[in-house]
């Protein structure tokens, strides 16, 4: 009997080495010897990791500086919102440079983009990584780009080491991070979650020149965007991780001279629309006392956002009244209506429900003191925080101290469409410096060296992801 499975052994390793002729095997070389292990009961594909990994630092770049040139404001800033003429161009960009890396690409109906490397067992849930490429008005050009084409990379890098994956690998380029155009942010991740709510409002959602969601997404090219969008809706554990490479936006990495900070959490967001109406009048003629000024009233419920956000006691709770507007806006006209909007965010997610509750009530107080009207007080959305899974954290751990390159763990107050794929399989996010933590300026900057070590983590996490 051992001499039988003696032979059978080493006819199987013939056969193994035999495979090694693509004159033979071709590319189903993986399949047989996957077909020999499970006929013999005996490992022959050992599992190996990359050795060696090399990234094509002046490529990226140069990628980076060419998707930056679809824009719709000039250079240094980049502006390229969901569904326009930029944006489309900017898909085929993307799509070109994932069949030149060998991945299979497919696009769901509203745009997320996949580029698919299959592993030697592809049945098993695969691995993904990506980020977006929409940019808001006169931005920067590496916010969400290098976590695309730093994903792409990775792939390269992973093929030129001779990596071949267990699990599939996949590249995604996300729709709509940035809520510019129909004010919803991570609008195709937000939808791989399943969202049900989302997909409902977007059958009628019209932007500000009432081009509703529909139609804009058909004149990309995506005219099933207006049928039942919860086809592109994910199960659970459809991925086995999710990984995105992003830079830091915020100042910590660089000022501590930190090559990479590992994402631990992700901060809840929420948004708030309040507007207070008023009586309004002359700027000359209405006396002081007798004002019902709305403008005043937004004016200081802006204070009061400041100070409860204050109060909380939270280094990770912030506040921002990023949009107010008086009507009619003239100089010499008292405001009768003043619009805000607040964003409020922290990893806490009571912490930060309580925060807008104290919003609620000072936005009550204030309307009554000014004898003004509270006409509107909506919580746009409320979304909680994400945990990072602590596989991931530690497989990018790990990978920073094979690749000797420091690190800390760290939050990202800004949110990212790893905040809803959390939702679908467990998650970590690649955090690389960036200069004074700009972003959403033309001033965003990240240097070839710090995206190189990103790419390089990325791509030996992914690996390690991928042989579990």
């Amino acid at each position: 009997m051992m001499a039988l499975r003696f032979s059978l052994f080493i006819f199987i390793i013939s056969l193994y080495f035999i495979s090694d002729f693509p004159g033979i095997f071709g590319h189903d070389e993986d399949m047989t010897i996957k077909t020999m292990e499970e006929f013999s009961g005996y490992q022959i594909h050992e599992p190996k990791y990359p050795n060696s990994l090399s990234v094509n630092s002046d490529t990226l770049q140069k990628q980076i500086d060419e998707l930056a040139t679809f824009s719709d404001s000039p250079a240094p800033s980049v502006t390229r919102i969901l569904y326009s003429e930029k944006d489309v161009l900017a898909r085929s960009y993307i799509k070109d440079l994932m069949e030149l890396s060998g991945l299979s690409v497919k696009e769901d109906a509203v745009g997320n983009i996949f580029g698919r490397w299959n592993g030697y067992e592809p049945e098993l849930a695969p691995v993904l990584t990506g980020s977006h490429v929409d940019a808001i008005p006169y931005s920067g050009k590496y916010d969400g780009v290098v976590g695309v084409l730093g994903a792409i990379e990775s792939i390269n890098v992973l093929k030129r080491s001779g990596f071949k994956p267990k699990r599939s690998l996949e590249v995604i380029m996300f729709t709509s991070e940035e809520p510019t155009r129909f004010g919803i942010s991570c609008l195709g991740s937000r939808l791989l979650a399943g969202s049900v709510q989302l997909a409902e409002l977007l059958k009628k959602t019209v932007d500000n020149q009432n081009i509703s969601f529909s139609d804009a997404a058909k004149s990309a090219g995506y005219a099933n965007a207006k049928g039942d969008l919860s086809e592109i809706f994910l199960n659970k554990g459809s991925y086995f991780a999710f990984v995105e490479l992003h830079i830091e936006q915020g100042p910590i990495l660089e000022k501590e001279g930190t090559s990479i900070g590992v994402v631990t959490a992700i901060a809840a967001p929420a948004s708030i629309k309040v507007t207070f109406e008023g009586n309004g009048g002359h700027a000359g003629a209405a006396l002081m006392p007798d004002r019902n000024d709305a403008g005043l009233a937004a004016a200081e419920l802006a204070l009061a956002v400041e100070k409860h956000v204050l109060d909380s006691g939270s280094i990770d709770t912030v506040g921002t009244v990023g949009i107010l507007k008086l009507h009619p806006g003239a100089i010499n006209s008292i405001p009768s209506m003043a619009h805000l909007e607040i964003d409020t965010r922290d990893i806490d997610e009571s912490r930060r429900n309580l925060v807008i509750e104290k919003i609620h009530q000072s936005a009550l107080s204030i309307a009554k003191k000014r004898r003004v009207i509270l006409s509107e007080f909506e919580i746009v959305n409320q979304d909680p925080p994400a945990l990072s899974d602590e596989s991931i954290t530690k497989a990018t751990e790990l990978a920073c101290q094979e690749l000797n390159l420091t690190h800390k763990k760290m939050i990202s107050r800004a949110y990212h469409d790893s905040l809803f794929m959390a939702r679908v399989s467990p998650m970590g996010m690649i955090f690389i410096p960036c200069y004074k933590g700009y972003s959403h300026k033309p001033e965003e900057f990240s240097s070839v060296e710090d995206i190189a070590n990103g790419v390089k983590v990325l791509a030996l996490t992914l690996a390690k992801l991928s042989l579990s």
